[in-house]
């Protein structure tokens, strides 16, 4: 059987939110990567790329940040 095909979800918004979030609670990138346990590089990569993050990381985030209600 083949996989179903699915759009891979473009997160760079969510991303966009998250820095813009971050930034004007002026936290830097290194103070979240420390409480949350994961790479400066990785948070880069979500915040400016869209990597897709992890389904906890990405909960984490959005409840962190409370920016599911702003985001498309």
């Amino acid at each position: 059987m083949s996989k179903r095909p699915v759009p891979r979800y473009d997160f760079k918004e969510f991303g966009a939110a998250i820095k813009a979030a971050r930034t004007g609670r002026r936290e830097s990138r290194k103070k979240v990567c420390d409480e949350m346990f994961i790479s400066p590089h990785y948070l880069a990569n979500i915040e400016n790329k869209g990597q897709h993050p992890s389904l906890q990381i990405f909960f984490e985030l959005m409840l962190r940040y409370n920016i599911l209600s702003g985001v498309r």
